[in-house]
């Protein structure tokens, strides 16, 4: 397999994510609706409730990958994936549809732990971010594209179709894996699946610190997209009013994500991800903070142009902030790739989703508990950063990082 393609499926594999996620969000009013959810912010579990079964299973594939190879598990996750899609289709209940998000979820961390296992057999150092910096710009096509999908969707069917739609995908997807992906796990790399070896495996990623850290930042920064996403619906419809616009303003700051990985996958290799990531830190700090000011003294709501301004600057340098904080993470770890992405991925994932929740469930009509959110996150995220590197940003460890 080429780098373009090898590059392309794992962008898919983990676009299956945002997929699942993304392309639901203007159906969440048509959704509660159908199953009779009164609280509009319940509405939010159905993002939360997928977050959190993607987020625990991830505890299982690591350690299993790492024993039996990449592909079995993902092929078993992806399956799961399907499955549940396509059962929810026909689900009569809000509450069994809660449940197969759950599944849903729980098949579809095979993906995010894989993937990133997959990569760093085959990659490592700066060239790691490099790949990892693609991958994410090609990823984020599916947020940019997936809202109006599913708006285009629902203009020939009900939601139902959405599930559907979701689960021809990974079909199509798991089909070109198992054809064209073959096994990345050298022999000298398994480890037995036994539990002092899991054990053992948990206990090298997290006595790590600069892993742990910077995983812990991590979880914090992607906790206040968790709480965007939960809230875009209610923000971009309930207070500016978009309608049918809702799908381009989610494009339009997705697009900033997508601009900002295919940057940091220029820049990565003569700056090294320390740089741009510390960097990037700091600027999300200060375009935080300025919209936080504005969001408290200025008219209410904020101006949109303003408010789309602020959040588009803001997911700019999230973009550069992802991608080399995981591949810093994941750097020290390349003897335990699979265990290390699967205790990463499960923190970073139900930590972020955790605080995403509570971001969410603060949404009180107003855009201030969001805004507040990405605001206190970011310095959380700093205090975290300077623990991984002593106090000490910008300073290169080596020449590949």
């Amino acid at each position: 397999m080429g780098k373009a393609e090898f590059i392309a499926m794992m962008a898919m594999l983990m676009a299956l994510n945002a997929l699942a996620i993304d392309i639901m969000l203007p159906a969440l009013q048509q959704i509660g609706e159908a199953l009779k959810v009164e609280d509009v912010n319940q509405r939010q579990f159905i993002v939360s409730s997928y977050l959190f079964g993607f987020g625990f299973a991830q505890l299982l594939y690591g350690p299993i990958s790492d024993r039996f190879g990449r592909r079995m598990p993902m092929i078993f996750g992806l399956s799961l994936y399907i499955i549940c899609a396509l059962a929810i289709v026909a689900i009569p209940s809000f509450g069994g549809l809660l449940a197969l998000r759950f599944i849903q979820g729980a098949g579809a961390a095979s993906t995010r732990v894989i993937t990133v296992s997959i990569v760093r057999d085959v990659f490592g150092g700066r060239a790691m971010a490099e790949v990892m910096s693609l991958i994410m710009m090609v990823f984020m096509i599916v947020p940019i594209i997936a809202p109006g999908t599913g708006q285009l969707i629902m203009l020939g069917g009900d939601w139902h179709l959405i599930f559907l739609f979701i689960g021809v995908m990974g079909m199509a997807i798991l089909a070109w894996m198992m054809i064209r992906l073959p096994e990345t796990l050298s022999p000298n790399d398994v480890r037995p699946l036994t539990f002092s070896s899991i054990i053992g495996g948990f206990r090298i990623v997290l006595t790590n610190r600069i892993a742990l850290c910077y995983t812990i930042a991590a979880t914090f920064i992607f906790g206040a997209l968790f709480g965007f996403i939960n809230s875009a619906q209610q923000v971009y419809v309930g207070i500016y009013g978009l309608g049918p616009w809702f799908p381009v303003a989610f494009a339009a700051v997705a697009a900033f994500m997508s601009l900002a990985s295919f940057i940091n996958a220029k820049l990565v290799g003569r700056f090294g991800m320390r740089r741009l990531s510390h960097a990037s830190l700091l600027a999300f700090i200060v375009i935080n903070a300025l919209w936080l000011f504005v969001q408290l003294v200025g008219p209410q709501p904020m101006p949109f142009l303003l408010f789309i301004s602020f959040f588009g600057l803001a997911m700019f340098m999230f973009g550069w902030i992802g991608a080399n904080f995981n591949s810093l993470a994941m750097e020290p770890l390349g003897h335990v790739a699979g265990t290390a992405s699967s205790v990463l991925g499960f923190m970073s994932t139900v930590g972020g989703a955790a605080i995403g929740a509570v971001i969410g469930q603060a949404f009180n009509g107003t855009a201030l508990p969001m805004v507040a959110g990405f605001c206190s996150v970011s310095f959380v995220g700093l205090l975290f950063v300077l623990i991984a590197e002593k106090g000490k940003l910008f300073q290169a460890h080596n020449p590949r990082v």
